[in-house]
C-alpha cells in the first residue's frame, strides 16, 4: 500500500502556461488533432513542423517575434518517410529536415508506453512529438473503448509532456457516426479527448475544393482560438487564415451555414440589384425576413453601398 502524502497548495509555486502556438497548442500538455480521413490533418502539423523547425513565425503570430528552431519527433504508421513525409515537407520552403526527426520501428513497433519515447524527447530536445494515428500506437492488448485501459496510457504520455515542458499531439481518425456532439465522434473512449487540454477537429468543406478547416472543439487553458482554413492542391499548402464555422457545421457536412451578416449581405445585393432604393423600404424588408437593423448596417457597410440623399429620402445604391 502506498504511503500518504498530503501536499497543501501553499506549498505550490504558481506558473504561467507556455505555449507552442498560442492558443492550440499548449507546452508541457496533450493536444488531439482529429478529423476524418483525408481532411488534412497530418498536412496541417507537418506544416506546422517545417515552421518550428526553422524557427519561423507560426500563423497568425507576430512576423517580428524571434522563434528559437526546435526539434520535431514525427512519428507516423499511415505513411512512408520516404516516399510521402519527405517529399511534403521538401514542399515547404522553410523546413529543416535535420530537426525533423522520427523513431526507428523496424525492429521493434512503438506504443504510448514505450520508454523509447521519453528517450528521444530528452536526446533531441524535443519541443513537439507527434503520433499519427494515435490508434496504431495504443498497443496490442488495450481496448481504446474501455477507460480503464486508454486512461493509464494518456496519463504516461501526459506526464512525460509536463516533465520535459514539450508538446505532444496526437492525430486521431473519427467515428462515422453522423450528427451528436463533436466530442462524441473521436474514436474510442472518450477519456481520449478528455485527456487532452486542446482538440482540434479538422474537416473539408464541401463548397470550396481543396479548402479544409479546422475548428478548436476544446480549449481548457485559454479563450478558443478563432477557426481556421487552409487550402490543399498540386502546389502544396496554403494558409487562408480566420474561417467562420463550427464544429457541427463542420463534422455534420463540410457546410458553412449562413450567418445572419451572410444573409444580409445576399439580400442587400437582392434588393439593389436593380438599382437605388429607399433606405426604410430596404429595413422594413429586411424586419420581414428577421434581419435586424444592426445586421443590415454591418452587411451595407462591408459592401459596396453608398447611402445618397435625394430631397429628404435616403436611398442605397451598389457602386
Amino acid at each position: 500500500m502506498a504511503e500518504l502524502e498530503i501536499v497543501r497548495l501553499s506549498e505550490i509555486q504558481s506558473k504561467e502556461v507556455k505555449w507552442l502556438w498560442y492558443p492550440y497548442i499548449p507546452s508541457g500538455k496533450l493536444t488531439i488533432i482529429q478529423g476524418d480521413p483525408g481532411c488534412g490533418k497530418t498536412m496541417l502539423i507537418l506544416y506546422l513542423a517545417s515552421l518550428l523547425s526553422s524557427g519561423s513565425p507560426l500563423p497568425s503570430e507576430d512576423s517580428s517575434v524571434k522563434r528559437e528552431p526546435c526539434t520535431v519527433i514525427y512519428q507516423t504508421s499511415e505513411d512512408g518517410y520516404d516516399d510521402t513525409i519527405k517529399p511534403r515537407l521538401e514542399r515547404f520552403t522553410k523546413a529543416d529536415l535535420n530537426r525533423i526527426v522520427f523513431i526507428k520501428e523496424d525492429k521493434c513497433s512503438l506504443t504510448m508506453l514505450d520508454e523509447r519515447i521519453e528517450q528521444a524527447i530528452i536526446q533531441e530536445n524535443a519541443k513537439l512529438f507527434v503520433l499519427d494515428p494515435i490508434q496504431a500506437y495504443i498497443g496490442h492488448n488495450i481496448d481504446m473503448n474501455r477507460a480503464n485501459e486508454i486512461r493509464p496510457l494518456l496519463k504516461k504520455l501526459g506526464d512525460i509532456a509536463q516533465k520535459h515542458n514539450v508538446a505532444i499531439v496526437l492525430i486521431g481518425h473519427m467515428n462515422k457516426v453522423k450528427g451528436g456532439k463533436s466530442s462524441y465522434r473521436s474514436l474510442g473512449s472518450i477519456d481520449i479527448p478528455a485527456a487532452a487540454r486542446s482538440v482540434l477537429i479538422c474537416g473539408e468543406l464541401k463548397n470550396e475544393e481543396g479548402v479544409r478547416a479546422a475548428v478548436q472543439d476544446k480549449s481548457s487553458l485559454a479563450q478558443r482560438g478563432k477557426p481556421f482554413a487552409f487550402k490543399l492542391d498540386d502546389d502544396g499548402f496554403h494558409w487562408l487564415g480566420e474561417y467562420d464555422i463550427s464544429p457541427e457545421e463542420l463534422l455534420l457536412d463540410g457546410f458553412k451555414r449562413k450567418t445572419d451578416k451572410d444573409r444580409a449581405k445576399d439580400f442587400i445585393n437582392e434588393t439593389l440589384s436593380e438599382g437605388a432604393v429607399e433606405a426604410n423600404i430596404i429595413y422594413k424588408k429586411a424586419t420581414e425576413q428577421d434581419l435586424s437593423k444592426r445586421t443590415l448596417d454591418q452587411a451595407k457597410a462591408e459592401l459596396n453601398v453608398k447611402s445618397f440623399k435625394e430631397g429628404k429620402v435616403w436611398y442605397w445604391k451598389l457602386i
